[in-house]
């Protein structure tokens, strides 16, 4: 393979400032996130009075001393439902991926310390998103619930569709994925079939509460009066209803229940050993990457400075150089993974997408994953482009990235506009993961755009009926139009949304995608062990 040449000096007054914008967005989303651990923290003595831990360190516990951990959606919801300050992001959740007794799974704790741990609808897609992470990646899951259920202000925008948190639930455990859940505290009606549809569940004395009504709901309804503890307590549901298998005294014990549940499973055991592969680090450093992305981000630059600063030894097979240089395809190994990358260094063109289109019907006929790095304002637009088929073109590059089977990976590293979205695998095309980088942008168009076809939609409107255009409310039309577009295509808009699976700093890129790869190659060597139904409790 080619060995990349950058072009870019990093001692250049030009660096420098590309390097303090980058540093500014991220310094952006990194203060959101302080905010949501604020805010937690605050609730420590709390939690400490009630001999319990906050939900980082029940996750702290859980995980495997010195191993990687990749949180994922961890500011769905930001300013959305509750929020007023970005400061109980996460949609009552924290979760991610990483090792439990040597084993690889997809950890979920309820963030109790925060409205305690209620879920808005925000919750509820990260709940649905974070499921299907674990079933097209085989991993386990481990739950350490304690929420006050659904957030009653948007119970009409969960009620309907948290049944499919609960389906999915189900169909894990007959797919062979096994769900092992500690409650902490309470879980009340919708909220006690999470751990009720759990293959393990482990409870704390005196702390865990289960019930489908709880004592004043049950007076109402019936008139029965009747303590936590008998309707629903740690010790009831251990040795009289059977919905637990396991007692634990408190937090710590409850947690290393789950781990020795865990080391139990012999979940590696049976998988088939992974070949050892050796790989350069690239030579061009990550922590470069800040100072590759222009300050203005209408300056284009070359995405292969990106690939020569993730790749191994900066190395690269650049398919069809010549043919078409708005979007580049090639193939590179990162951490010893052999990957195919698709990248923009302008609008997709007609010639561009056929290019894209053969690329990637090769990777998915050698077996070899996808990586599309995301820049591009879109599909060419013009008379010429359109004579040359950009509809037809473009159509089947769509039709390529939705139907090719193999693994596809996301990063938007710069703009992400209108069909070359949908093109590049945006959310709607079903990357496996796909994650953002706090400079990016997504939207149907650029916000200058947008303001100026409003404008000129109005103006010929009101010409065809006889009015004479006024200036400034056109004026106000376009600015208005061009704001919206701004503020609802920002990372921080998305990420809200689950438009993206979480905000990296570009300089943990490589370090993600290599956790990603790691994470889908060994999906691809494990077996299941499926049933018809899921483990029933009897």
């Amino acid at each position: 393979m080619q060995i990349l040449e950058s072009a870019i000096d990093p001692q250049s007054a030009e660096f420098a400032e590309n390097t303090a914008a980058t540093q500014a967005h991220i310094d952006l989303f990194r203060e959101v996130e302080h905010k949501v651990l604020a805010l937690a923290e605050a609730a420590r003595e709390k939690f400490t009075k009630k001999d319990k831990l906050l939900p980082r360190e029940r996750i702290n516990r859980l995980l495997d001393r010195g191993t990687p951990f990749l949180e994922l959606c961890s500011l769905a919801g930001y300013k959305m439902y509750d929020d007023k300050d970005g400061s109980m992001a996460g949609g009552g959740i924290i979760a991610g991926i990483g090792s439990v007794s040597g084993i690889r799974c997809l950890v979920v704790a309820s963030n109790s310390a925060i409205k305690g741990g209620t879920i808005t609808p925000a919750g509820l897609d990260k709940t649905l998103r974070l499921q299907q992470i674990a079933m097209e990646n085989k991993l386990p899951v481990v739950s350490l619930s304690e929420s006050g259920g659904a957030n009653l202000n948007y119970a009409t925008d969960i009620f309907v569709l948290g049944a499919r948190g609960f389906a999915n639930q189900a169909r894990m455990s007959a797919t062979g994925i096994p769900q092992v859940t500690v409650v902490h505290g309470n879980a009340t009606a919708g909220g006690a079939y999470q751990p009720g549809l759990s293959d393990y569940v482990i409870v704390v004395r005196n702390k865990a509460k289960m019930f489908l009504a709880g004592p004043p709901l049950l007076k109402a309804a019936t008139g029965e009066i009747a303590t936590d503890e008998e309707l629903g307590g740690a010790e009831m549901h251990a040795e009289i209803a059977g919905t637990a298998e396991y007692l634990a005294e408190n937090d710590a014990d409850a947690i290393r229940e789950a781990r020795d549940v865990m080391d139990a499973l012999a979940w590696n055991e049976t998988l088939a050993p992974a070949r050892e592969v050796e790989w350069e680090e690239p030579r061009y450093s990550p922590d470069e990457l800040p100072g590759v992305i222009p300050a203005d981000p209408k300056k284009p630059y070359d995405v292969r400075e990106i690939v020569a600063r993730i790749a191994d030894g900066s190395r690269f097979q650049d398919f069809k150089a010549a043919y078409d240089d708005q979007t580049v395809c090639g193939t590179i190994r990162l951490c010893g993974h052999r990957v195919g990358i698709i990248g923009n260094n302008g609008p997709i063109t007609p010639a561009g997408a056929t290019k894209a289109s053969q690329f990637i019907q090769l990777c998915d006929q050698a077996g070899t994953p996808l990586l599309f790095l995301h820049n591009t304002t879109g599909f060419m637009v013009g008379t010429h482009a359109e004579q040359n088929g950009i509809i037809k073109h473009g159509s089947k590059m769509i039709q390529a990235v939705a139907n090719c089977r193999v693994p596809k990976l996301a990063v938007v590293v710069g703009g992400s506009y209108g069909a070359g979205n949908y093109a590049m695998c945006g959310r709607g095309l079903d990357p496996r993961f796909i994650f953002a980088w706090p400079n990016s942008r997504t939207a149907v168009m650029g916000p200058a755009q947008a303001g100026k076809v409003m404008r000129i939609v109005a103006e010929d409107k009101q010409r065809r009926a006889g009015i004479e255009p006024e200036a400034k409310t056109l004026d106000f039309l376009e600015q208005a139009t061009a704001k919206k577009l701004e503020d609802g295509s920002t990372a921080l808009f998305g990420t809200a949304r689950l438009w993206d699976d979480g905000l990296i700093d570009p300089r943990d890129t490589r370090k993600v995608l290599a956790m990603a790869l790691s994470v889908i190659r060994e999906a691809e060597r494990r077996e299941l062990r499926p049933n018809s139904y899921g483990v029933a409790r009897f």
